[in-house]
């Protein structure tokens, strides 16, 4: 066991902290919102005043941050885990990140002694406070072999993808084949309606035959009830697109069908969804047909 600390304790991280917290009996914690550290705290952790003054007790940090600037700010900025210099130090960032965001950190935390691993994390916060996240390790084997216990302690699926940068790719992907599914439930449930079958059978067909997947599963019934505010938005997931789209040009891949989900994707942003969750591109085809995939009473 090494002295760690978790920075970010939001949606996902206070539930993955909790978990180390509970699992290592000690925890080190620090989020922007002071609020935020107080359920930790209250649970046993210590409550760090800054990122810097965490990086002074701690030999292992992780991170879970919102986006790039948020982990930039917390390695480099005014109170920052640079400013107490520490050497030998390792960050675990599952924030969800863009490559080359990962591999510029790694570059630059090197120079200051400090060794950074990209490790995103896939799925809901349900599963961030149930310990059952898929982890996707990007680092050196030795360590991944050091931090693996973690990891186990908030993921129920820890893979080790390979070199720094690959995490990120890895949970792109994932998340655009998940894309996929959406936008292709998007498109077609509406048609469903038109066509004149009854929206509570039909999910019933999407959630048990062919067609079934966790896509469905979780956002069908939401979609049925008009729920439509309890997920991640359009907006903050659209860089997981970005991600591949420049994976696809530096590698001169064709992506069709991933070009298609893009267009509904933005579409739907467009059309002023893009504070929604992803199953919000429903509402694009619901207006161009004039119908809704709602139970009765949900429309």
């Amino acid at each position: 066991m090494q002295n760690i600390g978790f920075i970010g304790l939001g949606r996902m991280g206070a539930g993955m902290a909790l978990n180390m917290l509970k699992k290592n009996g000690a925890l080190s914690v620090y989020d922007a919102h002071e609020g935020a550290m107080r359920p930790l705290v209250e649970a046993g952790a210590v409550a760090c005043k800054s990122p810097a003054e965490m990086a002074k007790s701690c030999e292992l940090i992780f991170m879970c941050l919102p986006y790039a600037p948020e982990v930039r700010t917390a390695i480099f900025g005014d109170g920052g885990i640079a400013q107490a210099k520490p050497d030998g130090l390792t960050v675990v960032d599952t924030t969800t990140l863009d490559r080359t965001d990962a591999l510029k950190f790694a570059d630059e935390t090197k120079a200051l002694g400090i060794t950074y691993w990209d490790c995103p994390i896939s799925g809901m916060p349900f599963r961030a406070k149930d310990g059952t996240l898929t982890v996707m390790f990007g680092g050196a084997d030795d360590a991944f072999e050091m931090v693996k216990p973690y990891l186990e302690q908030v993921g129920t699926s820890v893979i080790h993808c390979g070199p720094v940068g690959t995490g990120q790719a890895m949970k792109a992907l994932n998340n655009i084949i998940y894309n996929v599914n959406i936008a292709a439930l998007a498109e077609v449930l509406p048609l469903t309606v038109a066509v004149g079958l009854d929206p509570e059978q039909v999910a019933e067909i999407v959630m048990s035959g062919s067609s079934r997947s966790f896509a469905s599963e979780y956002f069908v019934p939401r979609m049925l009830d008009g729920l439509f505010d309890t997920d991640f938005t359009l907006s903050a997931a659209y860089k997981d697109i970005v991600n591949v789209e420049r994976m696809a040009e530096d590698t001169g891949a064709a992506l069709p069908v991933v070009d298609a989900m893009v267009g509904s994707y933005k579409a739907a942003i467009e059309a002023g969804y893009g504070d929604e969750p992803k199953s919000a591109m429903l509402k694009v085809y619901e207006e161009a047909l004039g119908v809704k995939f709602r139970r009765p009473g949900k429309a």
